[in-house]
């Protein structure tokens, strides 16, 4: 099922001062050991937020609390963070042009 099957996936998250931020969802994936995680993207009301923007994703871990709500979580484990990060970017390639750091080397 492609991506472009459906809109933008908006996502609000509230962090600990009580900020509330909006992402976009890029991409979800589960790994065989049940761990979810998310690539997500800044989403911007002033064009010139856009602009200024590193274009990086962000990826985090979903955790199930005990009240039943998700959440989202950092990924401490930097050999996790590597792993699941190579996923998502080799995934993405197939719907969007990102930009290798060694390609933006040569320029």
């Amino acid at each position: 099922m492609a991506m472009d099957d459906y809109g933008q996936d908006i996502i609000s998250v509230t962090d600990e001062e009580g900020n509330v931020h909006e992402f976009e969802c890029l991409d979800r994936i589960e790994l065989e050991d049940g761990n979810r995680y998310v690539a997500l993207m800044p989403t911007y009301n002033d064009p010139s937020e856009l602009v200024n923007d590193d274009g990086e994703l962000i990826i985090l871990r979903v955790e199930e609390g005990t009240d039943g709500e998700s959440y989202l979580v950092p990924i401490e484990d930097e050999d996790e963070y590597e792993e699941v990060a190579e996923i998502f970017e080799d995934r993405l390639n197939e719907y969007y042009e990102i930009a290798d750091e060694d390609d933006e080397d040569e320029e």
